[in-house]
């Protein structure tokens, strides 16, 4: 008998998850129709980036950022009902290697699962993401928090309040919650309301071990969310295709009616799904759908401009952070100031900071981990990577707590 009850435990949780929901849209529309002026803010942000050279904006472009990759902090937030939904550290660093390979174009799937007349279209975004190592006060942190939650916890309405975790500063960090679904077939959302802003998702649609299950066991569920943090919508937009705002608005993502589930057989021109019959159909593949996620994996360099664009305006604080204050104008020649050479480089590397003080370095590897941290105490500094495996890392440089730069090195 008790075979019997775990395998329809097993069953019930499973089915919960058959096809994917996201609750972004719901969460916009319920935002629109109660949060005073939040339409008219919303709609300021979403016209600059999708039109930054036409729109009259809040924003200022830093044109900058176009070409270089950048890496995002992360704070993770578990709310857990039982010790089961308190996941493990290796469960959150499954699900930020997914996040660094799916924004990098370094999924294993791409070629698989991205048919040949999508390949050209496919981007690489530029952006990594860590864990945070420092918290809003400067202090030292793993990027985790913890809370044990009561049963009766409603985590896709709660997640962001004093019942579960109070956000960390949202212009610095990308605050990530997971927790308990709590029955509902929600797998995860985002937020744009400043005080829930970031993505919260079910524990068991996030990372590739632990609680996550099947078909939401390759962290693709984190990967559409953030998306939405960037500014990208379904392809399906609001269902009417072309009657009313070209599905999501990019240029090389066909519209499509409705979302597609599972795995659908490429090329797909159901006509109940696609807005317009064409050679190649539905770009269902798309991270930004609804099918499984191993039936998901890539971007496209249409949605990469968005995504590139929220980063040069509504995301911009993003650039400056890791917990520390944003950079003045005054100190923006110091800092191009900073050199570092010799890149490529074999043993070991060179930074010379000759108009600011610097006191400390982090290098993360294309995963987003931490490899290396050294304390810096002259003008000119020697870092050694002999001990580091062949590839390419990213440098962030920083000056009692603050962030100041980052740079990408190749070692050879």
């Amino acid at each position: 008998m008790n075979k019997i009850i775990t395998i329809l435990v097993l069953f019930f949780s499973v089915s919960i998850f058959a096809q994917r929901t996201c609750g972004t849209d719901a969460k916009l529309q319920e935002l629109i129709k109660n949060k005073p002026g939040f339409a008219a803010k919303y709609k300021e942000m979403m016209n600059y980036i999708y039109n930054p050279n036409t729109s009259k904006n809040l924003f200022s472009k830093q044109s900058s950022t176009a070409n270089t990759v950048v890496t995002i902090p992360i704070v993770f937030h578990v709310l857990y009902k039982n010790a089961n939904q308190n996941i493990s550290d290796a469960q959150i660093q499954s699900q930020i290697d997914v996040l660094n390979k799916d924004f990098r174009k370094l999924n294993t799937d791409f070629n698989t699962v991205v048919p040949n007349a999508f390949k050209p279209l496919a981007a690489d975004v530029e952006i990594l993401f860590c864990k945070a190592t420092k918290k809003p006060d400067g202090t030292a942190t793993t990027g985790i928090t913890r809370k044990s939650v009561p049963n009766t916890f409603d985590f896709f309405n709660e997640y962001f309040t004093a019942s579960g975790q109070l956000s960390w500063d949202n212009t610095k960090y990308l605050n990530i919650w997971i927790g308990d679904a709590g029955g509902t077939n929600l797998l995860g959302l985002h937020s744009p309301a400043d005080d829930a802003d970031g993505v919260a998702i079910s524990h068991q649609a996030f990372g590739t071990s632990g609680t996550a299950l099947s078909p939401f066991r390759k962290g693709r569920t984190t990967t559409h969310e953030i998306g939405h943090y960037f500014g990208l919508n379904h392809p399906f937009g609001d269902g009417n295709c072309k009657l009313s705002g070209e599905g999501d608005r990019v240029a090389d993502t066909p519209a499509t009616k409705q979302p597609y589930y599972g795995c659908p057989t490429f090329p797909n021109n159901d006509i109940n799904y696609v807005c317009e019959v064409s050679t190649n159909g539905a770009m269902f593949m798309n991270y930004m759908e609804y099918v499984n996620d191993a039936c998901m994996a890539f971007f496209t360099l249409g949605q990469k401009e968005i995504m590139r664009n929220s980063l040069a305006g509504p995301r911009l604080s993003l650039l400056s952070s890791n917990g520390c204050g944003t950079l003045g104008l005054n100190e923006f020649e110091a800092v191009n100031a900073i050199a570092v050479y010799p890149n490529p480089v074999s043993q070991y590397f060179m930074i010379t900071s000759p108009q600011i003080q610097i006191d400390e370095v982090e290098l993360y590897n294309v995963l987003g981990q931490l490899v290396k941290t050294q304390k810096l105490i002259q003008t000119n500094n020697t870092i050694h990577i002999e001990e580091l495996p062949y590839g390419t890392y990213y440098l962030r440089i920083y000056n009692q707590g603050k962030f100041l730069k980052t740079d990408k090195i190749i070692k050879k």
